[in-house]
């Protein structure tokens, strides 16, 4: 597959390692250092792409990919008050979209165990917050994985309304506390909280590549596709 990277940072890179090693050919990388034109994609003859960027750029790299008809994988969060309008897009140009707020299999286990205990936790007095901890360099806060979780337990404890940033909150919200620690690749956990006990899951990434590997499957399994598509699309889960 000749693929493009769109966003050349440790991610990228990770990225384009295992690309390689699966057989991949690496027609085009982005890299804002560089002011690489995106119009180099369709020069290169890029069959899919993989975008890790900013929330600032995500949506005009990913509407660019749709429209040029070149199906385009996306792990960038923090700007998903767009995802219906480019999944309208993609709907309307025929194209092929798949994001995750998290490609490692392990995490996507963990959303479906996360749904599970929230289900049954909903049942009992027990309270609920989520903690993540990510490197400095990730610009967003609190990660779209930590997003994804609290939105699991929305979904199946009406204890909550909502979630919200820890002190940025009221009592019907969900409290998620963020921090960022040097060369952290992702830590997430939820606990559930009593005067009797503490209940908790937990999610540690030891690196990037777990990350990296799972969008590179994810353009593998996009390619002959339309549609907009996840985690939960590729794993049956």
């Amino acid at each position: 597959m000749n693929l493009a990277i769109i966003g050349y940072g440790k991610m990228g890179k990770t990225i384009e390692k295992i690309a390689l090693d699966r057989g991949h050919k690496i027609v085009a990388k982005i890299d804002k250092l560089q002011n690489n034109d995106i119009s180099i994609l369709t020069e290169k003859g890029a069959e899919a792409a993989i975008e890790f960027t900013e929330p600032s750029s995500a949506f005009e790299n990913l509407k660019y990919c749709i429209e040029n008809k070149i199906p385009v994988v996306s792990g960038t969060t923090g700007w998903l008050d767009k995802y219906d309008a480019l999944s309208e897009i993609c709907q309307q140009e025929k194209g092929a979209f798949f994001y995750a707020s998290n490609f490692s299999v392990g995490v996507n286990l963990f959303f479906k165990l996360n749904k599970l205990l929230a289900e049954l936790m909903a049942q009992h007095n027990y309270t609920a917050k989520i903690e993540e901890t990510h490197h400095t360099q990730k610009k967003d806060a609190p990660s779209g994985t930590a997003i994804t979780l609290a939105q699991g337990i929305l979904q199946r404890n009406k204890q909550y309304e909502k979630w919200a940033l820890k002190d940025k909150g009221d009592e019907n919200s969900l409290p998620i506390e963020a921090f960022r620690v040097n060369d952290v690749p992702g830590t997430h956990e939820i606990t559930y909280h009593s005067e009797i006990d503490d209940i908790s899951i937990k999610h540690t990434a030891h690196s990037r590549e777990g990350f990296a590997l799972g969008a590179v499957i994810a353009a593998e399994w996009l390619l002959g596709k339309t549609g907009v598509f996840g985690m939960q699309d590729m794993l049956k889960l």
